[in-house]
């Protein structure tokens, strides 16, 4: 579905990425990722690892004129693309370890379905809340667990019985942070304390499981491991395994668990003071 963040992908990917997986997936979560920031009017928003700008459009629509929007990716054909598409949204180009802003800039920094490509995720998690106000929210989402997906398991199960043992690491790296007690402790490494979670099943749509099959399959070097033939059997046998998830209009809806983390900067503790009665404080 992407690439490590420290890569640099064609123009043409990110094209896909916009025109395929915006619709069909991260369109669905941008709502809910903005929502668990409690994003309103007149805030200053940072999308972490922005891609094309899904989040940061839902987000714009949210602070409105007197609001500010900001896209961060490090790679530049993302931000050609999301140029495009994000009118009035500010895009820069950095790296999440090293984010080009002062401590406390933002109300809220969201970063949807990124984390797990992060060479560093708690550096890249601390840096959020450096750029984050004291009192802002950072809101990481990402997908749960390969096990907890009941349309994507089956997927890499199949292609590993073509493509082998490898394709199972390929199709996986999306996974990596699904463990959310994993997901929480990382959080906390970073410097950040828990506000809330939440943990919601969503859906990605497709014009039929084939197109399911080859955006999923054809995003990775799994396809350079089938031939034509073994190719046309995953095809087959995802159709079969998941011909309940067919709608009567032919488009078939994937379900896809994610993980929703709020959290903020943890604040310093406060000297501890000893308690006066009222007549040791009259007399002092």
């Amino acid at each position: 579905m992407s690439a490590p963040e420290s890569f640099q992908i064609p123009l043409e990917t990110a094209e896909m990425y916009e025109a395929k997986f915006v619709p069909a997936l991260f369109a669905d979560w941008a709502p809910h990722v903005v929502e668990m920031g409690d994003v309103s009017v007149g805030h200053s928003v940072l999308d972490a690892a922005c891609g094309t700008g899904i989040v940061a459009r839902a987000a714009a629509q949210r602070v409105g004129p007197e609001g500010r929007v900001v896209g961060v990716d490090n790679n530049q054909a993302m931000l050609t693309v999301a140029k495009r598409v994000c009118a009035g949204i500010e895009l820069r180009q950095a790296d999440i370890t090293s984010l080009p802003f002062d401590d406390a800039t933002f109300d809220v920094v969201l970063c949807q379905m990124a984390l797990m490509f992060f060479p560093d995720r708690t550096t890249a998690i601390r840096e959020m809340g450096r750029v984050a106000k004291p009192d802002g929210t950072v809101v990481v989402m990402v997908p749960s667990s390969l096990d907890a997906q009941p349309a994507y398991q089956p997927l890499v199960e199949l292609a590993a019985r073509h493509a082998g043992p490898e394709a199972v690491a390929m199709l996986s790296a999306y996974w990596a942070c699904g463990d959310l007690d994993e997901l929480l402790g990382i959080t906390r490494d970073a410097g950040l304390e828990i506000l809330s979670t939440r943990t919601r099943m969503g859906t990605a749509r497709f014009d039929s499981i084939d197109e399911f099959v080859s955006v999923e399959v054809e995003s990775t070097p799994v396809r350079e491991r089938l031939t034509d033939d073994e190719y046309d059997t995953l095809r087959r046998e995802v159709n079969r395994v998941l011909h309940e998830l067919v709608t009567v209009d032919g488009t078939a809806e994937i379900p896809i668990e994610g993980h929703l983390v709020a959290a903020r900067r943890r604040q310093p503790a406060r000297p501890r003071q000893e308690h006066r009665s009222a007549r040791d404080r009259t007399r002092g």
